[in-house]
């Protein structure tokens, strides 16, 4: 498979309704001009829930307003889940039409990368029948969900490497209420997300033939006119 460029922007803490808008935005840009690169945002998130189109609100087991925990539906497919610092979130806009316009094609190379991630340190990916993700020794270290509009996709992945698990406390993830969550903390102590942010990108260049090049996420958004 012949080889296309892209574009890789590594982010910092990024709060959610920034990266979101972001997104928007750069799917918005390449549904004008669909000869546009190929982009992989990579961040993390200050804590927040959200919940996928179809997720149900008996799935979070506390009050947000009594909390002041913030709670965000929004329009990609899943359930709810959990979002905070330590664990690394990719979201790959991808022109499908380039690749291959089917979706269960694209969850599939998605979890892929993940899988190919954690051979890098050692650890076997699973995938489990009829669920989306992958697990390491029976827990769910990455979630998936995703938006796709004119085959343009935004959403994405979200990988447990250091981050805090106490969260996931609070509701019932992705609506699976008899499997654990985990971090990859857990399989290997001295794991680094950075190390971790290099390795997820490599193996996503891999499973869907693209090169990045570093790239400011300034120099990518057409400003909007006021």
């Amino acid at each position: 498979m012949k080889t296309a460029l892209g574009w890789h922007c590594a982010l910092g803490i990024i709060p959610y309704r920034d990266a979101w808008r972001w997104q928007q935005q750069l799917v918005a840009e390449r549904c004008h001009d669909p000869t546009a690169r190929d982009v992989l945002l990579t961040l993390e998130h200050p804590p927040i829930y959200t919940l996928g189109q179809g997720a149900t609100t008996a799935h979070i087991h506390f009050d947000p307003v009594a909390t002041g925990i913030e709670v965000l539906r929004i329009e990609r497919g899943g359930d709810v889940t959990y979002h905070c610092p330590g664990q690394l979130v990719a979201y790959p806009i991808l022109n499908l039409r380039r690749h291959r316009c089917d979706l269960h094609w694209y969850l599939h190379q998605l979890e892929e990368v993940v899988i190919q991630t954690l051979g890098h340190y050692g650890l076997k990916g699973e995938r489990v029948a009829g669920l989306t993700g992958v697990w390491v020794e029976g827990y769910k270290v990455a979630a998936i969900g995703i938006k796709v509009t004119r085959w343009i996709t935004f959403h994405g992945i979200a990988l447990n490497v250091v981050n805090d698990l106490k969260g996931f406390g609070r509701i019932v993830p992705c609506g699976i209420g008899d499997r654990p969550v985990g971090n990859l903390r857990q399989f290997c102590a001295d794991i680094d997300l950075e190390d971790v942010r290099q390795q997820f990108v490599a193996a996503f260049g891999r499973v869907f033939a693209l090169e990045f090049a570093p790239k400011a996420l300034a120099d990518l958004l057409i400003p909007v006119s006021s």
